[in-house]
This record gives structure tokens, sequence and C-alpha cells, in this order.
């Protein structure tokens, strides 16, 4: 029966501690998204999740540690957007190459404005773009160069099927992805503020459909 009690114990004390780190990069995220990472003390996040200073150095070793944690969580999250190049293939027989593109935006603002957590990692992304190596890195990197080697894969696919024009691959993924990109920064910035997408969602869209519109055979 002791032997019992103690590993239940133990126990509960993992699932506290899981839950006090969750708890504590949430409360980071949060703060770091609606000031800045500078702007934010230790002080500021343990307040906000209601634990001592020394409760936080138990899990992370400081303020940069729990920094780097945020933006783990965004290359993980963000590798989620793409499906695996060698499911292409196989995707495209069961959609039309428009479809295929207007899914992959869908999936894209939804992981990237849609899901809370990931639009405030974001926002924390592009306020330390100029200040920290580690989230030029990611935006220049995982976000934009990533995101357009796949979409070269895919317009050569199309081109090979004979579904579009001959155009360079890149030249094709970098006009459809940086508007994009541009819509989705602008998405954000009206969700922050709380006004209206209804409009910019229509027009990214619009902006799939006119892209192909113009590429096709």
């Amino acid at each position: 029966m002791t032997i019992y009690l103690t590993f239940v114990r133990i126990r509960v004390i993992e699932v506290i501690t899981i839950s006090t780190k969750e708890k504590i990069l949430n409360a980071a995220i949060d703060l770091f998204s609606k000031s800045s990472f500078s702007a934010v003390s230790i002080r500021d996040i343990t307040r906000e999740v209601g634990i001592k200073e020394s409760s936080l150095y138990y899990h992370f070793k400081n303020k940069d540690e729990l920094l780097e944690c945020i933006f783990e969580i965004y290359r993980e999250e963000i590798k989620k957007v793409c499906p695996p190049l060698k499911d292409i293939d196989y995707i495209l027989t069961q959609t039309t190459p428009e479809q295929f593109l207007l899914h992959g935006l869908q999936k894209f603002k939804s992981l990237i404005c849609d899901n809370p957590k990931m639009s405030k990692i974001s926002r924390i992304l592009s306020t330390e773009q100029f200040s920290h190596p580690k989230a030029r890195y990611i935006i220049s990197n995982d976000l934009y160069e990533e995101n357009i080697k796949f979409l070269e894969v895919v317009f050569t696919k199309f081109m090979e099927s004979e579904y579009i024009q001959e155009f360079p691959a890149r030249l094709l993924a970098i006009e459809y992805q940086y508007p994009v990109f541009s819509m989705i920064t602008q998405y954000q910035i009206l969700q922050f503020e709380q006004q209206d997408t209804s409009e910019l969602e229509k027009l990214l869209e619009d902006h799939v459909k006119f892209f192909f519109y113009k590429i096709k055979k």
C-alpha cells in the first residue's frame, strides 16, 4: 500500500509540473505578444501565473530559454502547413490544382491566424525579428523559404501535368506566395485590432483564383 501511494504521489507531482510549465509558457506568450520580450520581466510572468520566481527557474534557466521554447513551438507547428512531398503526387490525383492551392491557403491561415497561440507567437516573431537572430531565421527560412521550396515542387508538378503554362517554378512560387504573406500580415493586424476580416478573407481566396486563372493552360 505504501509503495502504491508513493507512486500515486509521484504521478501527481509530474502532472502538476507539466501543468505549471504550460502555464508559464502560455503566460509568457501572452505577455510577450502584447508588449515585447525586453519589456516583460520574470516577475511579470510569475505574477501572471501566480507562482514564485523560484518556481519558474525550476522549468526554465532564464527568460531567453523561455523565448527559445516559444520559438520551437512555432517551428514545430509551421511544419504542419505543407504535406510531405512524398504525398504530393497522390494528393494531386484527388483534387484539382486550384482546390489544392485553396486548401493550402486555408490551412496556412487557420494555423497562423485562427490558432490563438500561434497568432500570438507570430506577433512575437514579428516584434523580435530585428533584435533576435533566431526570430529572423524562423521568418526567413521556416516561414518564407520552406514554403517557397514546397511551392516550387508543386508548380513543377502542375507544369509536368500540363495544368499550367511553362514558367520558372521558383518565380511562380514567389509571385503566388508573397502576396499571401502580405495579406496574412494585414489579416493579423485586423484581428489584433478586433476589426472585420471578411473582406480580406475574400481577397485571399480571389488571389488564388486569379493567380491560377492567369497561369493555367
